[in-house]
This record gives structure tokens, C-alpha cells and sequence, in this order.
């Protein structure tokens, strides 16, 4: 029997670590179709029927700490990327400075990766008790270059992070054949990369781990903060798991040997994941005709330089849609004016935020790529039920934005 139950989403969402409100729920695509909306939004993550009864059913039947739907969800996660293992933990930073510190990286310690990402990024090597060394982007595109990563490699360096943007894989085979050859670990940072593929291969089970956000306007969520990491370590996994509930022994309760945190994924948070992971392949699909829509309609547009195209090895999943245009403020300021968000990711690239300025010294022109990118993107509206029509209606307001 079809299910006639209105789906709703949450409206007015920004793309990175911010507070949502509760009254943030709008009807959406069945209901946007009769009555056309008059804003476009950035990103509208999907929250429906069946998701609520699933997170109901868990809160009625489970223990709302590690009951059976986490357990489930970790395992079909790992499933799903193809590793042996998932971890799940409160938030995506937390996967990452678990997988830190499960490795023993800490202390003395340097991680390699890019100033142009979220700052969650580099915050959560600092977390471990590492250094963050940065190393730019590549010299076309915007995810982080092995060869500029190669020549920071030093005394101290024990692992490489890249990061696969906007949910574009970057060079793993580059970085894995850099990793073995250099003796360091290397780690994925998928938190906007959930079912990107690279020669067939899921991201998140080519390095030595994956990590993985399920903050509400990624890909995928679980209606709030969480974080997942993958692997095929069973080592690894065994530490993730006691680090991320209070450093407790295996099959024990009071019992600890190791200094943990309390960072566990919600019960409540791990069944609606369960339900939003059997929807991401399609969702997923979504995204990438949308993004193929967007290349027919602003190819040959001067003044922008769209998303680099994926390589046949490829298959990129479009968390955002990413222009590149000088004209940045201008173009976000007539888009806003006819009722269309974009995003700036990131206005301030890492390495010129005051923590990383005041710590390690950092100033403009140490990364110029990465700064200007920072000058120039701009993320148009993404998400799986964005309409065609809409997808015109922003590309031709975007054109017109750049007439004089």
C-alpha cells in the first residue's frame, strides 16, 4: 500500500556545524509542487514518515545509549562502504580525532592536510594532541595535492588526511602509494563524501580508516550530529570503540584503560541512519543529475569556472554544487535578492583563522591557492528534491547577476 504520508524537511539549514531550529520543519516536495515555493534553498535534508516512526520505535523498544539500532546501523555502514568495521560516535570532528588517537598519533606528532576544508579538519588533530602541517591544494581543483603534500613529510609526520571536498574523491591511489612508501597512516576524511566511489571502491575503505559526518545537510543524516569511521583494522576498532564510551574495557562497565570520551551516537540518531542509509544510493543519483543539469545549463558561462569533471574512475556525490566566479559577493548578493541561498565553503581558509594564526604563525600568502579559492566559491543549492525547474530558475538568475 503507498504510503500518502506528507514528507517534510528542514528549511533554512547552512551546510557545516551551526545551530538548527526545532521549528525549522517545512512540507516539501509533494506540497512544493502545487504550490511553487518561493525561496530556494541551499540544502533541504529529508525527514519522513518512516524515519520518525523508525527513531519512535527506538526510544519505545531500546535503551536510548548503544541500543540494538546502533549496533545495526555500524554494521550496515560497513557493509555499505565495503570495511570490515564501522565505529559511530557523536559527530564527525569525534570519528576523527578518535581515529587519531586510536592510532596513536599525539603528542610530537604531525598530520598532514589542507587548509581548505571545514575547520573540523584540522581541529580534530589538535584535539589528538598533533600538529596539523598544511599543504595546498592542487594546482587545478580544490582537494589537497600528494606532490605539495609530499614535500612536508618530515621527522615528525605520522599520518596524511586529505579530505574528499564537496564530495569529490581526491587522489586516493596517489596518497595510498605515498602513505606505504613514507610508513605513515592515512586517513579519509569522507565527511562530505558519503558513497563517492574511486576505481569501484567506496570511500572510507581505501586508507587505513574513514570518517564520516551525518550533520543534518550532509548527504546523509541521522537527524542531528553523528559520526561514523570505517575500517578493516580490527585493532583500530577495538580502541575507537573503548575511546568512544568513557575509555572502557571491552565487556566492561567500570573498568577502564585508557582515557576515553563520552562520544556515542544516539539510538534515537542511529535508526533514523539506518532508514536515510537505504535511501543515499538514489539520493545520491539525485545529486548527480542535478549537478549534470547545472554543467548543461552554465557551460560557456564567462566569468565562472565550474566544478572540476570527474575522471571515469570517478564517481563524485555532490554534497554541493561549487562555481568559482571573481565576481563572488556580487553574484550571492543578486541570487539572495531573487530568493535563492548559496553558501561560501570556506570565506577563511584554515591556516587564517585566529587559533591557527595566533599557535603556528600562519599568514596570508602561505597557501595562495587555497586563499583564493576562498575569494572566488560559491555553493549553489543542492539537495535531491531540487526541481528542474528551480535548477534554471537559479542558473538564470545567475547569469544575470553577472551583467554589469
Amino acid at each position: 500500500m503507498r504510503n500518502h504520508s506528507i514528507t517534510r524537511t528542514l528549511n533554512k539549514i547552512v551546510t557545516e556545524n551551526a545551530p538548527l531550529p526545532a521549528s525549522a520543519l517545512v512540507e516539501s516536495e509533494s506540497q512544493a509542487r502545487a504550490e511553487p515555493r518561493k525561496r530556494i534553498h541551499l540544502a533541504s535534508p529529508i525527514i519522513d514518515a518512516e524515519m520518525k516512526a523508525a527513531a519512535v520505535a527506538a526510544l519505545e523498544n531500546e535503551m536510548m545509549v548503544m541500543g540494538e539500532s546502533v549496533f545495526k546501523f555500524e554494521e550496515e555502514f560497513a557493509k555499505y562502504c565495503g570495511t570490515k568495521y564501522a565505529v559511530s560516535t557523536a559527530s564527525g570532528t569525534a570519528a576523527l580525532s578518535i581515529t587519531f588517537q586510536a592510532l596513536h598519533v599525539g603528542h610530537g606528532n604531525e598530520v598532514i592536510t589542507t587548509p581548505f576544508s571545514f575547520i573540523a579538519t584540522a581541529n580534530s588533530i589538535v584535539h589528538a594532541g598533533a600538529d596539523p602541517v598544511f599543504a595546498d591544494v592542487e594546482d587545478s581543483g580544490m582537494n589537497l595535492s600528494p606532490h605539495k603534500t609530499r614535500a612536508k613529510i618530515g621527522s615528525k609526520t605520522r599520518a596524511l588526511m586529505p579530505v574528499h571536498l564537496y564530495g569529490h574523491p581526491f587522489r586516493i591511489d596517489e596518497f595510498h602509494d605515498l602513505a606505504a612508501e613514507s610508513g605513515l597512516s592515512l586517513i579519509e576524511d569522507a565527511c562530505q563524501a558519503h558513497g563517492a566511489e574511486f576505481r569501484g571502491r567506496k570511500v572510507g575503505s581505501i586508507g587505513d580508516a574513514g570518517c564520516f559526518s551525518f550533520y543534518p545537510a550532509k548527504n546523509m543524516t541521522v537527524g542531528g550530529d553523528g559520526g561514523i569511521i570505517t575500517t578493516n583494522d580490527e585493532e583500530l576498532a577495538d580502541v575507537a570503540r573503548s575511546i568512544r564510551d568513557c575509555g572502557r574495557d571491552k565487556n566492561s562497565k567500570y573498568y577502564h584503560g585508557r582515557i576515553g570520551f563520552t562520544s556515542r551516537l544516539n539510538t534515537v540518531n542511529a535508526a533514523i541512519g539506518r532508514i536515510q542509509l537505504k535511501r543515499l544510493e538514489a539520493w545520491n543519483e539525485a545529486r548527480r543529475r542535478i549537478s549534470e543539469q547545472y554543467r548543461k545549463e552554465l557551460e560557456n558561462v564567462p566569468d565562472i569556472i565550474l566544478p572540476p569533471l570527474e575522471e571515469s574512475f570517478e564517481k563524485a556525490v555532490y554534497h554541493l554544487f561549487v562555481i568559482r566566479t571573481k565576481f563572488r559577493d556580487q553574484v550571492k548578493k543578486r541570487l539572495a535578492d531573487n530568493g535563492i541561498e548559496t553558501g561560501i565553503h570556506y570565506p577563511r581558509p584554515i591556516h587564517l583563522q585566529a587559533p591557527y594564526r595566533e599557535k603556528y604563525g600562519y599568514a596570508e600568502g602561505a597557501f595562495p591557492l587555497s586563499e583564493s579559492l576562498s575569494n572566488e566559491v560559491l555553493s549553489l543549492p543542492m539537495y535531491p528534491t531540487l526541481a528542474q525547474d528551480e535548477v534554471v530558475r537559479v542558473c538564470e538568475a545567475l547569469k544575470k547577476s553577472l551583467v554589469a
